[in-house]
């Protein structure tokens, strides 16, 4: 390949991620608009318990979601060369029959009945849908993977936005009736058939079933080391929250489980956004070391500078909001478990973006080191802390387990020279100080909405002033190389000149 198309090439996908990384935040940005105003409501309408109920069929169905992928989704995305026709086709063939396996799962645990006496009949419909929403899901895994290949991020978004409104709009409607845990079996419904009927109309690809064994032994290859990783994970997260569930009351699972969704909104919209992108960019990328370790930076950067004050305004104003709000005033015993949890996602904010970049790469191994390391904390600090702080302790072994995010930094760093601190101590210290502005207002924020309005905006102040004194000059470089697509060309991801 010449030089100069070498260059263009870098040049398009300059332009397509940094294009597709504002319109596809701009986009999840009223995703998060949504889901936090469906939060919201379901937090004053449905009860503790009833929170704890949907929360131990989350957890059984995000165990089962590791089957209906063995990994053949992200071994499409990472592949240099253009998947053919009966490489999607396999692919597709492979997650229907792993899905429709799921769902014939969620039919028997139904009929069973042996999940009622734990989450009622209400819930057991809710897992049903759940489990009839995998095979739905599994129709929408290649015209994604083509849009991600593309760079298309703007398009693979929309469905989502769709998706959100139905499931968000309904939830708000039926819980407001009085349907309780119900309401969610509806709206998952809804959700899964939009969200398939929005993509094939936006993405459409030669449908078709094919089994090609060649094919599918190469991307199994990479394929099972993303899914041993999943399966970590999914040991980590849902196998281990399903037996919390299980084992805890459903009251204090359900403050667990109201403190837990909360926590995350913010690495929500901002990390998962991010690496959304970020993958199959790095991916493309990973030939040149320079680029990567710019576009990483970049990414830590952004991140840093949204998460931070999102976190500490939601550890500081849901003091006075529980206080205020009369149907929220029965979560205050969930309060330290949220801070707990929220503060753990300021250090995953920066792992998550450099954990995702080792697997676009190819050093899963390195991921998968850090998954079982994760794994095994979980495991062992977990139940010591419930036993000693009951179910405070597990948002406090989660904290603990934070700590050890500087590996991922350890483990990139090896690869590739980036800057961590240089890219987000601006944003820390900023942080610092709009959380001692917080607590200083805290006893004048909890007499009115106003009194915590004017609160919060005075954090906000503090945190962006603090910014410009002791980063003005970085933060102007890197807007305006967001804003200027020739200037982050040449400034920002440029190859290094020789």
């Amino acid at each position: 390949m010449s030089a100069s198309t070498q260059n263009d090439n870098v040049h398009e996908l300059k332009k397509k991620t940094v294009s597709g990384a504002i319109s596809y935040m701009a986009r999840t940005l009223v995703l998060y608009s949504i889901g936090l105003a469906a939060s919201a409501v379901l937090g004053a309408y449905l009860t503790v318990s009833e929170f704890g109920i949907y929360g131990v069929v989350t957890q059984i169905i995000g165990l089962l979601t590791f089957f209906s992928d063995i990994g053949l989704a992200s071994a499409l995305i990472q592949k240099k060369d253009e998947p053919t026709k009966v490489e999607y086709r396999t692919v597709f063939t492979v997650q229907q029959a792993l899905s429709w396996l799921i769902f014939l799962i969620t039919v028997v645990l139904y009929f069973s009945r042996i999940l009622e006496p734990k989450i009622g009949h209400a819930g057991a419909m809710v897992l049903l849908a759940l489990g009839l929403s995998f095979p739905l899901a599994s129709l929408k895994t290649i015209p994604s993977v083509i849009l991600e290949r593309k760079l298309d991020f703007s398009k693979l978004v929309f469905p989502q936005v769709i998706e959100q409104i139905a499931y968000s709009g309904l939830l708000i409607f039926f819980a407001m009736k009085g349907y309780g845990v119900a309401s969610y079996t509806i709206a998952i419904l809804a959700r899964s058939i939009l969200g398939v009927v929005t993509m094939y109309w936006i993405q459409r690809w030669p449908f078709g079933i094919a089994w090609d064994k060649t094919a599918l032994k190469e991307m199994l290859g990479t394929g099972v080391k993303f899914q041993l990783n999943d399966f970590l994970a999914r040991i980590k997260d849902q196998l281990f929250y399903l037996v919390l569930g299980i084992y805890l009351p459903l009251n204090e699972f359900g403050y667990i489980s109201f403190a837990k969704q909360w926590s995350m909104m913010p690495y929500q919209l901002t990390v998962q956004n991010v690496i959304a992108i970020t993958f199959p960019t790095y991916a493309r990328l990973q030939h040149d070391k320079s680029l990567l370790r710019k576009a990483i930076e970049k990414t830590l950067f952004f991140i840093s500078l949204l998460i931070f004050p999102m976190l500490v305004g939601m550890c500081i104003l849901i003091v006075p909001l529980t206080q205020l709000i009369v149907k929220y005033q029965k979560w205050q015993p969930a309060l330290l478990t949220f801070f707990l949890f929220t503060l753990s996602i300021g250090w995953s904010a920066i792992s998550t973006p450099l954990t995702n970049t080792l697997s676009a790469v190819g050093k899963i191994n390195q991921t998968l080191r850090l998954m079982i390391i994760w794994t095994v904390l979980t495991w062992i600090l977990t139940p010591i802390g419930v036993i000693f702080f009951g179910f405070n302790g597990v948002a406090l072994a989660a904290m603990a387990i934070s700590f050890t995010s500087v590996l991922p930094i350890y483990y990139v760093k090896k690869i590739v020279d980036i800057q961590v601190w240089e890219n987000v101590w601006r944003q820390f210290v900023a942080a610092v100080v709009m959380s001692l502005v917080g607590v200083f207002l805290l006893p004048f924020m909890k007499s009115s909405f106003l009194q915590v309005g004017i609160g919060g905006l005075a954090m906000a102040v503090s945190y962006g002033t603090v910014l410009l004194v002791i980063g003005k000059q970085k933060l102007v470089t890197e807007l305006q190389s967001l804003r200027n697509r020739k200037q982050l060309s040449e400034a920002v991801l440029a190859p290094e000149k020789v």
